[in-house]
């Protein structure tokens, strides 16, 4: 049974004339993360919300965690994690009294916040006010506070935003535990190398539809050139060729430059998931 189960998921706000999100159809297996992924205004986050419980009045069916959405309680968010585009912490708090505080909130087990902290590199700020936190900082506690009560399903929404190198390396690290604990992941973002490193697989989203549903690694190969691009130095000259991939070992021309030339470089043309984005939606991503 899939952790998450979507079908036909149409959404309209109550400003709204036209569906935020229309006839959603896609399913999330047991330790999979699935990359959501689509420009600004796509309906990546009305879905999540939809998902989390935050919206309610949509048309279809929402299973999750196996019980249909709409009959889901309060018991629910003892389940699921949470960790918002823009963070909502209680800035006169310290990051330890944040994480505190809502980890009195849930009836179940609760990992300890000291160790959260840690998890996402804030184990020495743990005691200064979240105010003084700068916005990487508060993304950061936002995902330990999701971790909380070690739950099951885990909505990111845009994790990475604003992160310096070094913590979207520890972010992205962290994302590859849990799935490798079992956790599933909901990752909700429009940076699609994050995606691509992390997701097992994507949906593209433009305007409320999702246009594809499918892994990045066999996106690329279905939207990438089939050739091969070799830079050398034969007789003192550079020179470029370019080759088809198929056949290759049996290509006189590539073997022939592989004994006799100084190979400099050889790339197959695989193309980027923000190409297959642009090939598939006919949009970009901002």
């Amino acid at each position: 049974m899939p952790v998450v189960d979507v079908d036909g998921l149409t959404f309209t706000y109550a400003s709204g004339t036209a569906p935020a999100v229309r006839d959603l159809c896609f399913s999330i297996d047991r330790g999979e993360i699935f990359g959501f992924l689509g420009p600004n205004g796509a309906g990546k986050s009305t879905t999540q919300k939809l998902l989390i419980g935050l919206l309610r009045g949509y048309l279809g069916t929402v299973s999750i965690l196996g019980r249909d959405l709409a009959d889901c309680e309060a018991d629910y968010y003892e389940r699921i994690g949470v960790s918002f585009e823009l963070p909502n912490h209680y800035l006169r708090l310290t990051g330890l009294e944040n994480l505190s505080y809502f980890r009195a909130l849930y009836r179940g087990e609760t990992r300890q916040p000291e160790a959260l902290l840690e998890m996402v590199g804030l184990g020495d700020d743990g005691e200064r006010l979240v105010a003084e936190y700068s916005k990487g900082m508060k993304t950061r506690l936002g995902v330990a506070r999701a971790l909380l009560n070690d739950p099951q399903l885990i909505f990111l929404d845009e994790p990475t935003v604003g992160l310096d190198p070094v913590s979207r390396r520890r972010i992205r690290d962290l994302i590859r535990e849990m799935k490798e604990v079992g956790r599933t992941v909901f990752l909700t973002t429009h940076d699609m190398t994050v995606a691509d490193e992390l997701c097992d697989r994507v949906a593209f989203i433009v305007n409320g539809e999702i246009q594809v549903v499918q892994s990045p690694h066999d996106l690329k190969l279905a939207h990438g050139a089939r050739t091969v691009v070799m830079e050398y130095d034969l007789d003192g000259r550079p020179g470029r060729r370019e080759f088809p991939l198929d056949g290759l070992g049996a290509d006189a021309d590539f073997l022939s430059l592989l004994r006799e030339a100084a190979v400099h470089t050889l790339h197959s043309q695989e193309t980027t998931l923000e190409d297959v984005f642009l090939r598939v939606t006919g949009h970009g991503l901002r």
